[in-house]
Formats: C-alpha cells, structure tokens, sequence
C-alpha cells in the first residue's frame, strides 16, 4: 500500500514470450478497480476469483472495470464478470466499435487489410490470415462508457497509442504508479500494430509507440504495472532503451531498401523468410510501421507505381 492505494496483481503464466497475462485490482479510497481482464478463460477467472478471495473480496465487491486497450488477452473476463453483477466499464472511445463489433467498422477494416497488402506488394493477400480477427467471440456485451476526461477514480489518464490506437495509461500521481497496458513489457519490445484510425485512415503505429514511450517517461513514474511478464521496478531506464531500439530497427530497414528490394513485403519476406507467413500480420505491421517512421524522419521516400508503394533511399 502507497497513498491509501493498493494493488493485487493477478498474474496469470503463459507459454510463450509475454510470459504472462497480467490483470490488477485495485483498491482506492471507496472503490475496487479492475484494471484489464485478461484472457476468456478458466485460468484467469479462477486466478481472479482466487486472488479476490486470498484479499477478503468477492466478486460484487469490484464496482469498475478500466479497459487500456480492445485486445482479447486484455478484455477476456469482462462480460463474464458483469453478468454477476452490473458495474461500469470505461475504454477510450476509439474501442468502442472493436469491442461491440460496430459491422459498418469490421467492414471497413477487412477492406482497408485487403487494400493495404495489395499496395505493400503482397499478392496473395486472400491466403493469409490475420490473427487479430474482430469475431463475435470476443464481442462485449454490456454498456461501455467512454473515458470523457483525464480523471477517473484517482487516476490521471493518458493516451499512449502506438501497440494499438485506443491504448491509455492510468497514473496515480501520489504513488507515481503507472498502469500502462502494453506501451512496456521487460522481456521483449511491444509490437506496434498498424491499424485503421475510425475514419480508415492507416495509424502510424511506430512514430506513435516512440511519442508514446517519451509521454511516459516524462511522468517519471516509480513502478509501471505491465500487461505482461515482470512489474517493472526501473521503468525510466527501460523506456530510454526501449527508445534507443526504435531507431536501431529502423536502420535495418534502411540497410534492406538500399539494398534494391523496394516493397514492404519484399523487405518482410527478406529480413523474416519462413516466418513471414507463419506471422504475417506482426511482421508487417513492423515493416510499415519502421517505413512510415523513417519516410517521416526524411530518410525515404515512396512513390505509387502500378498499384503498389515503392520505397527508396
């Protein structure tokens, strides 16, 4: 306990690079916040149930949910708990129509995913499956509210976009505690997807996760709470690195563009080879996104031949 705040993490183990799947209550003042709702299954709802008993709560005890982001591994419990009880669940307005499955939006964003590969020079777009899929199955029932200002229950909300376009941060200033989602993870750099903004505009996911990352280090936060593996204890220090491999990638990108390949997919298929398929939607929201980042530092350029984008020096 700091400042009259308390966390209980729920840290559920996984078998992959994240490591883990993390979710907090949060006890503040009056309230018991859960901030995120892991994954849609029985380990994180016994994880949950179990770590609400070992602190003297129940369920009904929880009387909101902050969402940071719309990804399944973050929102898996959330109708699952509020069919216990009912209680408000707040995300940015940008996940709105990802979480309630918006048709008009899903429709849009097949067809910006379609027309983005084809431009990026990738001609068998129809075969290759994205694994970010807004199915039915993940669909949110319940009401959600939208985050209308920068406070709520005790906690100065900012917006980090970059890993996903609706992602926010909750900071408790007296703690310097930050909740951050999946702007930091201490194993492994967070990807930056690219995504469609509401209006089908392509977000500039790499610019935006650097801008995002120097948000957060500005607060000079003491302890961030991650959505995945370690709670990070010296989170200045990662941020910095963090920042320093931005453009450590992006050098990589420049090598492979001087090198003649001038498409995103043919810079992808040859920096990534057979995993290029096996992970095709990371690997080429990376490719674009480190495009887009040194086409806005000035150190490339594209043109539009034939239908698809060709990079150059």
């Amino acid at each position: 306990m700091k400042n009259n705040i308390e966390v209980f993490p729920v840290i559920v183990p996984a078998a992959n690079r994240l490591k883990s799947y993390n979710f907090f209550l949060v006890k503040n003042e009056h309230s018991l916040i859960l901030i995120d709702a892991g994954l849609n299954t029985e380990d994180c709802w016994d994880s949950l149930l179990k770590t609400l008993k070992n602190h003297g709560f129940t369920l009904t005890d929880i009387t909101g949910i902050l969402l940071t982001h719309h990804h399944t591994n973050h929102i898996g419990l959330v109708n699952r708990i509020v069919s216990t009880h009912s209680i408000p669940v707040y995300a940015h307005p940008y996940a709105i129509h990802l979480l309630r499955r918006d048709i008009e939006y899903v429709k849009m964003r097949a067809e910006f995913f379609r027309k983005l590969y084809q431009e990026m020079g990738e001609k068998q777009v129809a075969n290759l499956k994205n694994p970010i899929i807004l199915g039915e199955k993940n669909k949110i029932h319940c009401e959600i509210l939208e985050f209308t200002n920068h406070q709520l229950f005790g906690f100065e909300l900012f917006e980090i976009p970059g890993h996903a376009p609706d992602q926010v941060a909750f900071y408790h200033k007296d703690s310097k505690w930050l909740f951050a989602g999946d702007i930091l993870i201490d194993t492994i750099s967070s990807n930056a997807y690219i995504e469609p903004n509401y209006d089908g505009s392509r977000t500039n996911s790499v610019i935006q996760q650097k801008l995002s990352l120097e948000k957060c280090l500005s607060l000079d936060a003491e302890l961030v709470y991650s959505g995945h593996s370690m709670i990070i204890k010296t989170p200045n220090e990662l941020i910095e690195k963090r920042i320093k491999e931005l453009d450590e990638k992006a050098s990589k990108y420049i090598n492979i563009i001087k090198s003649g390949i001038s498409t995103a997919s043919g810079v992808a298929q040859l920096r990534y080879n057979d995993r290029y398929e096996k992970q095709f939607f990371s690997i080429m929201s990376q490719v674009i996104g480190y495009l887009d980042y040194l086409e806005f530092q000035g150190k490339i350029k594209k043109e539009m031949e034939k239908g698809i984008w060709h990079y150059y020096k």
